[in-house]
């Protein structure tokens, strides 16, 4: 089974919320603008506060096939940078006295092909099943491996800053240089829950209710084995979006 990690710009599109991958695309809606203000987080967050409407993130992830189509995944995703109108904008402090990121894991099924398919030559298709995160900062500069084939992270005094759960989500792995390797990708919608006693890092206030990430991966950043593949330093994007209300409450 081939396929990668978490977040979605066909969900995007459904909201009307125009999604970009690390300014890749261009789009004729204006993303949510947000404001991350590390020094009222709490206790070792030392930044200045940045606002942005798109964050950058580099993915450290392993997929692992179960039976025929069902697949798991865990691992993080660490906040590289910000940017604001697709222009890449200053975060004070970022990965120096503080760092942000994403621990997460899911679970998925596929719906074209199986996890005996040749990723080299076969296209795969599935979605989330289950898929849970935790938004986390730390003091100083966090860093990003892996033992064996699970991912790690080695951060200082770690401090859940959000959660979310999956709303819905999509895996798509596509073989690439002359059938030798393959490409996985994925996109996913989920909610966003500020922690307890943490709403003075997020601005506005109330806060988006809604996230959205969706990843393409180059082949280098593939590290496959048996029974399934690795994701190192891989990229992707981040950005927000109130829920649009139903028919039943717009009337």
């Amino acid at each position: 089974m081939k396929y990668q990690a978490l977040f979605s710009p066909a969900a995007f599109r459904r909201t009307l919320v125009a999604v970009s991958l690390a300014a890749a695309y261009s789009t004729p809606w204006a993303l949510p603008v947000f404001t991350f203000n590390p020094g009222a987080a709490g206790v070792g967050l030392v930044g200045a506060p940045v606002t942005a409407d798109n964050i950058l993130i580099s993915d450290f992830s392993t997929v692992t096939n179960v039976g025929t189509s069902n697949f798991s995944e865990t691992g993080f995703l660490s906040v590289t940078g910000f940017q604001l109108g697709g222009t890449n904008v200053v975060a004070g402090g970022l990965n120096s006295t503080y760092s942000l990121y994403y621990s997460f894991s899911g679970t998925g099924h596929l719906t074209t092909g199986t996890n005996a398919s040749n990723p080299n030559t076969t296209v795969t298709a599935g979605v989330f099943d289950t898929l849970t995160y935790s938004l986390i900062g730390a003091s100083g500069n966090a860093t990003f491996g892996f033992s064996g084939t699970t991912p790690t992270v080695n951060s200082t005094a770690p401090q859940v800053l959000a959660t979310g759960s999956l709303i819905n989500g999509n895996v798509v792995s596509t073989p690439a240089n002359g059938n030798t390797a393959f490409v996985p990708s994925a996109n996913a919608s989920v909610t966003f829950q500020q922690a307890a006693g943490k709403t003075g890092f997020f601005s506005p206030q109330p806060f988006y209710d809604m996230a959205f990430t969706a990843f393409t991966n180059t082949v280098s950043t593939v590290q496959p084995f048996a029974g399934g593949f690795s994701i190192v330093n891989g990229g992707g994007s981040v950005n927000f979006a109130q829920p649009i209300p139903s028919r039943k409450r717009m009337r």
